[in-house]
């Protein structure tokens, strides 16, 4: 006896009974005088490859026969073996070797032999000769099955051990720059002609005015780019809605260039930079940027103008540049030369002279006098610091005179007056003291405009997670302040640009690709650009949607070629072709032979290291690579898995870290733009272009259907035509629906043909139908979620629901008795489902007959070749047998996945251990909440199946504790968010936050859960004591700590532990831990400059908490140096 299902035991039996049965016939059949000649000599019955040297023996040709037919596709149900019918005729024995349907041929006959073992011997040998000149065995004479998946790892140093299209693999690339940007004609002599582009904002906030601007560059841009509208997001719930207009060609003269180009050195400078380099505290000379006989260099990559527009109640398509706000600049820095003396001290000479008489409505500014009912809504820029300001009131009842009562630092100010301030910091000795001070809104740092409105607000609520932070404002003497004539609106669009400019960088980048593509049609390039754009950037849009199209574009193009070029090959050949096909080291391979790792956006927009042309980087990031151009080398120097590299930071050069399977998403993403832009037939041009070899020759498809109708269904038409019923589809050739209902078990019985092959054409097409029906129906569904939902309706069992729903079992051709029970016992199974309230228990214990899902793909797969290839009606006939399909909100997980997501958003870990008892694995699972553990068995054959049982049963535990992944998902909110009564309630960072500390006498024994003290390692770097920490959870079963923060801002760089930083915000973070059934563990951190370090911080005091109660050894380790770039 033999347990049933046990393929291991079946094919053991099945070679002792072969076995018996060759050393039966050799010695019924042997003569008894063999001569001596005719014994099988190596020399004589060999067949040898000559390019790689590879030989085999007549002898061994019936093992290798038979082990390739072990790797054809099988089931439980059928095992593919090969046949051999000896004759005896005319004194010499004669084989016919008869392989299983599945095979590349059917019969071979082999020559006449003296015995009947030489017989099989020889016919063996034919085969293995035919199976190689056919591509079934490779050359090295082994079943093409079995070669391992060529993976190019030529390009590796030796030092990385991940291959090519792996996440944990990283790659040094360089960055394409945008053509369309390069040129030199700023430096033209003559009248140069430019392309305008006009930028209108509108803010969804009345009172909100922006005053528009004009883009000047040398080349045209294309028409979908020249339109753009851009959606700019301000905190706290602000959005300005940004108009891209062509404008034609505007001449410019020699004059107006250079105004133009202070302009925008004067600005961009002013505003997110320096107008003066060094300074008294830094013992540096102060320099201004303007002095004569200095000159910005600007790039010849990057080269365009941006000047103010005034107002027009029209049409956007006129331009009326406001020459005079660009003169004012010429102007400015003309009285800003006249006030500095060569060694940066102030000539206190040229300052403004007047003095302003008591009661008189004038302000006396550095370079002019002003009217107060003309100061409020100025623009200035300060002497000192260089900064351009705007103007908020005048402070009447304040003077130089009075005293400097600032916050420094968060200490008391050491300045007696404001006087005293400027004297002191910069030098300057106030002239005229007695004028009231202006209240000036600082300018400040460009913001990422381009985040999602959505990531500032509360799911559940819909209220601002992120507020507005509080502004701090300037007093400054007027005779510190130069007037420049341009209007507040202009100075506030400044802050837009950097964003849209960047967004209209990224579309002429992608419109650059397009180019190199250079498909006919128009394929938007804003669907280019989302191709290219990873999560890591942090955009409304990112390419994991096309991606997930682009995969199954992949698979169902290349599955149509294979089944069509190879229509001998057998189903898992096909398989094993298209898995190397779209895997993704094919897709890397393809990617880095067409640069596309060049265009790939993978780093989160970063307006404070942005500079337009003339601003002057305050932020420089040297290459350290050692490569001196915008491109690197694909080789294995550049190449690594070290954990500790950044990813998508660039240096200066457009040097990043790039993971090396985003390039390969890129690949498919770019597919799927394709597709969605132009169709199958653009889909397959970009293919094409990356050199994936796809040919599609349609006219097979005739030939395909030609050579099923030859196969007789008269005895099954009523069959049939019953099955036709209930697709509502008549079949032009019968015999393809036929076939598609046969299994491989009834070739035992003499029947050449199954449904294999159209199983396998069949799963490409409806991958690619079901994907892209989700793609249109679900748009603002989260991209993780969307391939949940394809896993889910293309999964073997929700195909073999549909069979069942739709009684399309009842016509599977078969020949198996373990079969037909096994469908029995599904069915039986799935209607006590249908009764049972536990979702997650049926889910863990419904197991289903792979037939019944294959037969749903290959009839879709017969369909398909019946309709000539018609994707659009396959989808008519097939998506009503599919329906009620599954939508987002009836999604249902895998136990085992939806308990690791519920854990994750609880802060709970999950442990596990498996044990055996006979046959049958039982895995316990349990999981720590707060004060309770709960504990739970899965009992299966099956290791996965026994998971997936113990999970259920702890889903099924929470659930009754009104806890479950849908709740927890409603409820999520933003981690890390500063509410602002808690803001509101810190006074000083000298003023420890009130949390109750644990008790000093604490002691190991009240932590039941510990059974010794844990040996943990820590790494000193950033995230290193956060890691540690949460190691040490997971491995005690502790819940995860919780964080909270405090910011807060100061007008001066803060100092940490004597040390001047840059950094003007501080962070205080508290520590919760919670351990089960003890107590609860509140701490404090240190000051840090920035959220994650404060969160190490209180992180690090956590563990040496635990260090001193003997809960754990903190074992210290080598920093990694997480910033290098090489």
């Amino acid at each position: 006896m033999i347990e049933r299902g046990n393929l291991a035991q079946q094919e053991h039996i099945f070679r002792i009974i072969r076995t018996e049965y060759y050393v039966k016939n050799f010695a019924l059949h042997k003569p008894p005088n063999i001569p001596s000649h005719d014994v099988p000599l190596e020399e004589k019955y060999i067949y040898h490859v000559d390019s790689t040297g590879a030989t085999i023996t007549a002898g061994c040709c019936v093992n290798l026969i038979y082990k390739y037919c072990e790797k054809l596709p099988k089931d439980r149900y059928y095992m593919p073996k090969p046949s051999f019918d000896v004759a005896l005729k005319d004194g010499s024995y004669q084989c016919t070797l008869i392989m299983p349907p599945n095979a590349a041929f059917r019969t071979i006959v082999g020559p006449p032999s003296s015995t009947c073992n030489l017989a099989n011997q020889l016919v063996s040998l034919e085969a293995c000769k035919k199976l190689h000149q056919l591509g079934e065995f490779n050359d090295h004479l082994v079943p093409l099955t079995e070669e391992p998946t060529n993976i190019d790892t030529a390009v590796t140093d030796g030092k990385c051990l991940s291959g090519p299209g792996t996440t944990k693999r990283k790659e040094l690339h360089g960055t394409i720059n945008v053509h369309g940007l390069s040129g030199n004609w700023i430096h033209e002599s003559e009248t140069v002609t430019l392309n305008t582009y006009r930028f209108d904002f509108v803010c969804d906030q009345e009172d909100e005015v922006y005053a528009g601007f004009v883009l000047l560059m040398e080349s045209a841009l294309d028409d979908d780019v020249a339109n753009s509208k851009i959606n700019l997001f301000l905190i706290p719930n602000k959005m300005v809605y940004t108009t891209v207009t062509p404008c034609g060609k505007i001449q410019l003269n020699k004059e107006q260039l250079r105004k133009g180009k202070l302009f925008q050195e004067f600005f961009f400078n002013g505003i997110f930079g320096k107008l003066f380099h060094g300074s008294r505290m830094s013992g540096l000379q102060r320099e201004f940027i303007f002095r004569k006989g200095y000159e910005i260099q600007w790039s010849s990559d990057n080269m365009y103008l941006l000047l103010p527009l005034r107002h027009t109640s029209h049409v956007q398509c006129d331009l009326n540049i406001q020459w005079e706000a660009v003169a004012s600049c010429s102007d400015a820095v003309k009285h800003l030369r006249n006030l500095y003396l060569e060694d940066g001290n102030l000539n206190y000479e040229n300052l403004s002279p007047n003095k302003r008489n008591k009661g008189e409505e004038i302000i006396h500014l550095a370079n002019r006098s002003l009217h107060f009912s003309s100061v409020k809504n100025s623009v200035v820029l300060s002497l000192h610091t260089g900064r351009i300001y705007s103007v908020l009131d005048l402070i009447l009842d304040t003077t130089a005179d009075d005293s400097f009562d600032e916050m420094y630092n968060g200490k008391a100010s050491p300045f007696a007056s404001f006087v005293d301030y400027y004297h002191q910091k910069y030098g300057i000795v106030i002239q005229h003291p007695g004028q009231p001070l202006l209240l000036l809104k600082q300018s400040h740092n460009a913001h990422n405009l381009l985040f999602s409105k959505l990531k500032y607000l509360d799911g559940s609520t819909g209220n601002p997670l992120l507020l507005e932070k509080e502004q701090i404002h300037a007093r400054v003497p007027p005779e510190l302040l130069i007037h420049i004539d341009v209007t507040t609106d202009i100075l506030k669009s400044f802050y837009l640009l950097p964003s849209v400019m960047h967004r209209l960088q990224s579309l002429m980048l992608a419109s650059q690709l397009r180019s190199d593509i250079g498909y006919t049609l128009h394929i938007p390039s804003s669907l280019i650009l989302e191709a290219i754009t990873t999560l890591r950037c942090c955009e409304t849009f990112s390419l994991e949607r096309l991606e997930l199209l682009g995969d199954s574009v992949l698979k169902y193009v290349i599955g149509c070629d294979l089944f069509l070029r190879y229509p001998m090959k057998h189903e898992g050949h096909l398989s094993d072709m298209r898995s190397t096909a779209v895997c993704n080291a094919t897709l890397h391979k393809h990617g880095i032979w067409r640069s596309l790792q060049g265009y790939v956006r993978d780093s989160a927009f970063d307006p404070r290291r942005w500079v337009a042309p003339g601003q002057i980087s305050l932020r420089p990031f040297p290459c350290t690579c050692g490569v001196e151009t915008a491109s690197v080398p694909f080789c294995g120097r550049y190449i690594s898995d070290d954990p500790s590299f950044v990813v998508g930071k660039p240096c200066d050069r457009g040097h990043r870290w790039i993971c090396s399977k985003t390039l390969s998403d890129c690949v498919e993403a770019l597919v799927g733009a394709y597709y969605v832009g132009g169709g199958i037939t653009a889909a397959l041009w970009v293919m094409r272009w990356f050199g994936i070899d796809i040919r599609c020759d349609m006219n097979l498809v005739q030939k395909v259907k030609s050579n099923a109708s030859h196969l007789c269904y008269l005895s099954k038409l009523k069959d049939i035509e019953e099955l036709e019923a209930k697709l509502k589809y008549n079949f032009s050739v019968k015999s393809l629906l036929l076939e598609a209902i046969t299994h491989p078990s009834l070739q035992e019985l003499g029947v050449d043909y199954c449904y294999q092959r159209l199983e396998f054409l069949g799963d490409s097409v409806l991958d690619l139908l079901i994907t892209r029906h989700l793609y249109a129906s679900h748009t603002d569904v989260d991209p993780g979620e969307l391939t949940d939902l394809r896993s889910a309706l293309v999964s073997n069992e929700n195909f073999a629901q549909a069979v069942v729903r739709n009684n399309i079992h009842n016509h599977l051709q078969h020949g198996s008795g373990i079969l037909l029970e096994q469908i029995t016992e599904y069915l039986r199974f799935s209607f006590e489902c249908t009764r049972n309230e536990n979702e997650f228990l049926q889910q863990a214990t419904c197991k289903v007959p792979k037939v019944l899902g294959d037969i749903m793909e290959s009839i879709t797969g017969a369909i398909f070749i019946d309709v000539n290839f018609n994707v659009d009606m396959v989808w008519k006939i097939v998506e009503p047998l599919l329906s009620p399909m599954i939508t987002p909100d009836k999604l249902a997980l895998p136990p085992y996945r939806e308990l690791l997501e519920l854990c994750s958003h609880l802060g709970c870990f999950i442990n596990s251990k498996c044990t055996s008892k006979g046959e049958e694995l039982i895995i316990e699972m349990t999981v720590q909440l707060r004060d309770e553990l709960l504990i739970a068995q899965g009992h299966d054959r099956n290791r996965k199946s026994a998971n997936a049982k113990a999970a259920a049963r702890i889903l099924v535990h929470l659930k009754k504790r009104g806890l479950s992944l849908k709740q927890c998902l409603s409820k999520a909110k933003q981690l890390d968010t500063v509410s602002s009564e808690l803001q509101s309630q810190l006074t000083s960072l000298e003023t420890r936050l009130g949390y109750p500390d644990v008790d000093g006498r604490l002691s190991l024994e009240g932590l039941s859960s510990v059974g010794e003290t844990v040996v943990l390692p820590l790494k000193m770097d950033k995230g290193g004591p956060r890691t540690a920490l949460f190691r040490l959870c997971k491995i005690l079963q502790w819940p995860i700590p919780k964080f909270e923060f405090v910011e807060q801002r100061f007008r001066t760089p803060i100092i940490l532990d004597g040390v001047t930083t840059t950094n003007f915000n501080s962070f205080v973070s508290t520590i919760t831990l919670h351990i089960p059934d003890v107590t609860v563990i509140t701490l404090q951190g240190d000051q840090r400059t920035d959220k994650k370090s404060s969160q190490d911080s209180a992180s690090l005091i956590m563990l040496e908490k635990l260090q001193e109660l003997k809960v754990c050894i903190c074992k210290m380790q080598q920093q990694s140096g997480m910033d290098h770039i090489s």
